[in-house]
């Protein structure tokens, strides 16, 4: 008796850095091999376990994952949120623990339906439940798709299914072949272990399919201007000036670019507030046949604050004037950062949630294309860019390239800058575009069509990453249908599990002995 205990804790305690683990194979360390052997470890220790160990199994694996993986945003809530050390940390303890109810809950329902049937566990309706969770959490309350599996295979030979299946189906790719690993493992079947081998198989089979086609004729030639302005003095009303100076003087530097872009919120205050220096920098860019983005705050006439990307100079709107300017609005807001959740109740108690800015409306779901110099860009504004349907979703088949602006000074030398990019790195993957990302500190890039960063400009430097893009024709698998293949995988496993079940009445047993569960 003694003995069992002691493995059911030493399950336990592995459980922990098993999920942290998996922070190894995202960016900036991308390991991407720990990934697979940190969920291999997970099915592992959910096998021959009850319902309520299992849920025990998956929320400390959660909690080393989360608590490892989304450390940085705590850098925000110590610098910017002028709360007491100890509740700053109990609000982290607090989302952590959230997101671990997540594989909580995947460990939970891989046990209750499954009992006795342990290869449809790990390869039918395993699988399936991972997915649907992912899902949710990344609708949930807004949604924080953040630390999704496939994000962390950029480099791996599953990175070939992004412009099929997306991110997601790299996910699904990873949990069917670990599962079926463990089910060889476990069960000591070689059977399972085609499965992980037809997935490879395919996986370097679509790696050789060119899906869009490079436009040679068309290369851009842009310029990134990384301010690196201090959060801490952004909005000082005497650092007004000097900022707007100082992204005027890296811009006249580089007129001769077909493209200059500011990063998210380069322009220190409301867009209605400075109409003459709009006018005039929408006139300098005229005059040298280029245009710039540039992100601005506004407010409309109903003190609805938003979010906005801007375009002066050469573009479809013709001379700047406030009330016709082209702009793209964010649509997908930052919780607690850019709109506060329950907000009448929360305000009242910290600093954290009555952050500047704090109160944005939404822009539409999908918005035009913003057209520049000739150029085509579907935009996403900062956290935008984690949401792969509706980046999709602003792209059609006259877009050239993906477009995100952000500042992610708010979280410092962490690893969610790194982070961040790689979410956007998958972006283009996915659809076969380009990405110009321009950000206030960095990180500041450009990514081909591939997935792969072609350029970029350390964090915490003023300087302008100037580099000539060629852009793509043609659509991804992806871009074309979406999650609509992962919905009919769903569909097909969920059906087939039921027969399954039906045909053996209630048990799943591929030919392997009844197992005994204990509490």
């Amino acid at each position: 008796m003694t003995t069992i205990r002691l493995k059911k804790l030493g399950q336990l305690a592995l459980a922990v850095p098993a999920g942290a683990l998996a922070t190894l194979a995202f960016a900036p360390y991308q390991y991407w091999y720990l990934a697979p052997v940190s969920l291999f470890i997970l099915f592992f220790l959910l096998q021959n376990q009850s319902v309520k160990r299992s849920a025990a199994i998956g929320f400390l694996w959660g909690l080393g994952l989360f608590g490892t993986g989304i450390s940085w945003v705590h850098v925000s809530i110590a610098n910017f949120g002028g709360m007491p050390w100890l509740a700053g940390w109990t609000l982290m303890a607090l989302l952590i623990s959230y997101l671990a109810l997540y594989p909580a809950v995947f460990g939970a329902l891989f046990n209750r339906f499954n009992q006795g049937r342990p290869f449809h566990q790990l390869m039918l309706s395993g699988p399936v439940i991972w997915l649907v969770l992912d899902w949710i959490r990344g609708w949930l309350m807004t949604g924080f798709p953040w630390l999704w599996m496939g994000y962390s295979q950029l480099e791996s030979p599953y990175a070939s299914l992004a412009p099929i299946l997306g991110v997601e189906g790299i996910t699904l790719a990873l949990v069917l072949s670990c599962g079926a690993l463990v089910a060889a493992v476990a069960y000591r079947n070689w059977k399972p272990l085609l499965v992980p081998a037809l997935i490879l198989g395919f996986s370097l089979l679509a790696g050789q399919k060119q899906w869009v086609v490079p436009d040679p004729d068309n290369t851009l030639d842009v310029a990134m201007i990384q301010g690196n302005v201090a959060q801490e003095v952004k909005w000082l009303p005497s650092q007004r000036w000097p900022t707007l100076m100082k992204y005027t003087d890296l811009t006249r530097e580089n007129w001769d670019a077909d493209l200059i872009i500011w990063p998210e919120a380069a322009i220190p205050a409301l867009e209605a507030q400075l109409p003459t220096f709009l006018q005039n920098l929408d006139a300098a860019a005229r005059n040298n046949q280029t245009t710039i983005l540039t992100g601005v705050l506004d407010q409309d006439a109903h003190g609805q604050y938003f979010n906005n990307i801007l375009t002066l100079g050469v573009n479809n709107a013709g001379p700047y004037q406030y009330e016709s300017a082209e702009r793209y609005s964010k649509h997908h807001l930052l919780p607690f950062g850019e709109f506060v959740p329950f907000g009448d109740l929360l305000r009242p108690l910290a600093p954290f949630f009555n952050l500047p800015m704090s109160s944005f409306s939404r822009g539409d779901y999908i918005q035009p294309n913003l057209e520049a110099n000739g150029y085509s860009l579907a935009p996403a504004l900062c956290y935008e860019v984690a949401f792969s349907e509706q980046v999709r979703r602003n792209v059609n088949e006259n877009t050239e390239f993906l477009l995100t602006l952000s500042n992610d000074t708010w979280f410092g030398k962490s690893i969610g800058p790194f982070q961040h990019m790689e979410i956007a790195q998958m972006r283009s993957l996915e659809l076969g575009k380009p990405l110009l990302r321009a950000t206030n500190s960095g990180l500041t890039g450009i990514v081909d069509h591939h997935g792969k960063i072609i350029a970029q400009i350390p964090q915490f430097e003023t300087a302008v990453l100037r580099s000539k893009v060629v852009p793509t024709k043609g659509m991804t698998p992806y871009t074309a249908l979406g999650s609509w293949p992962l919905y009919f995988y769903l569909l097909w496993s969920v059906t087939l599990s039921w027969i399954l079940i039906r045909r053996q009445g209630g048990r799943f047993r591929d030919h392997q002995p009844e197992i005994n569960y204990h509490d």
